[in-house]
């Protein structure tokens, strides 16, 4: 059952009403109702297609947090095959809001690692809603450094409203995992591709998405803080976020602008939710577009096109 956001509330209504003209005719066989709840389906796919047409940043940050979207787990479980996972830092504990391994894609083998948020009460807490502690990034800057180690091109899944601000990460050395993270990402000799497949929060994201080629599903998003957060910060209230959306330039169309997007990957009508197998197959084709493109570079080579990419950022924005 679709779980429907604020703004799809009349898109509600219509389905519901076509949902229950179809209980009706279950209970009373002699019942036809069928061009009734036909006209009604065309009403509401008329409906879906004018709220999803040009949606607002705020409207593209609930499409990005839908509680049903599909997340990590979901795409290693569809796209790669033998996955193989690997668990902890060896330091200090083993982090469940990120996930990673060794699989195959399409016979290739490579490296995935993402951030998971879990899709139940009882898997949201585990995965503390894919807000990653320093054992999680050290847990991902150790499996970068097996990728390296045996040529494995590097995949990230980024899902993250940002990285854990509480007490016990701070003291263990959150921003310097975060930090080293990132410059793990930047030193790799390897492709690395990172799809933002949800929230790209901050810190948080970057430590995963510092990558040869970035992208992001068509109503994902990625900035700097969420629009609550920086609502509060700049106009010291938190109801200001559609306002704060605006100006943070978080959706695909504006991150492509920037040169911070390579490539925007189309959802279904309706959002990832929707239709998650059909999600789930353009994101590996997405990803598998782009590890063609970088598969004939040579380490140096990977390693420049990396460097190119990011001394650039936000020129194109600038120049237009």
């Amino acid at each position: 059952m679709v779980q429907y956001l604020e703004f799809e509330k009349p898109l509600a209504e219509i389905e519901g009403k076509a949902e229950e003209l179809r209980a009706m005719a279950r209970d009373n066989a002699e019942m036809d109702i069928e061009k009734e709840a036909a006209a009604l389906d065309k009403k509401a796919g008329d409906l879906l297609r004018s709220l999803y047409a040009d949606l607002s940043p705020w409207r593209k940050c609930l499409v990005a947090r839908h509680p049903q979207r599909p997340h990590c787990k979901d795409y290693i479980e569809a796209l790669f095959t033998e996955y193989t996972p690997l668990a902890g830092d060896r330091n200090f504990a083993d982090d469940m809001a990120v996930m990673g391994g060794l699989a195959r894609l399409n016979g290739t083998p490579v490296m995935v690692i993402g951030h998971e948020k879990g899709n139940d009460t009882k898997s949201r807490i585990e995965r503390n809603f894919g807000m990653a502690r320093p054992e999680g990034y050290r847990k991902a800057i150790r499996l970068m450094d097996l990728a390296d180690r045996f040529g494995l091109p590097v995949i990230t899944l980024v899902d993250t409203p940002g990285a854990y601000p509480g007490k016990g990460a701070e003291e263990r050395g959150q921003s310097e995992a975060i930090a080293r993270s990132t410059e793990k990402c930047l030193a790799l000799s390897v492709p690395l591709i990172s799809v933002v497949i949800g929230e790209g929060g901050s810190g948080g994201a970057v430590a995963f998405a510092t990558a040869n080629r970035v992208a992001m599903l068509e109503h994902s998003i990625y900035s700097v803080i969420s629009p609550e957060g920086c609502a509060s910060i700049l106009w010291k209230d938190a109801e200001k976020m559609r306002e704060a959306a605006e100006a943070l330039r978080l959706t695909s169309k504006d991150l492509m602008a920037l040169g911070v997007c390579d490539t925007t990957v189309a959802e279904p009508l309706g959002g990832a939710h929707r239709d998650p197998q059909a999600a789930i197959t353009a994101v590996g084709a997405a990803i598998e577009a782009q590890l063609a493109e970088l598969g004939d570079k040579s380490a140096e080579e990977v390693r420049a096109d990396r460097r190119r990419k990011y001394l650039s950022l936000g020129a194109a924005g600038l120049a237009a």
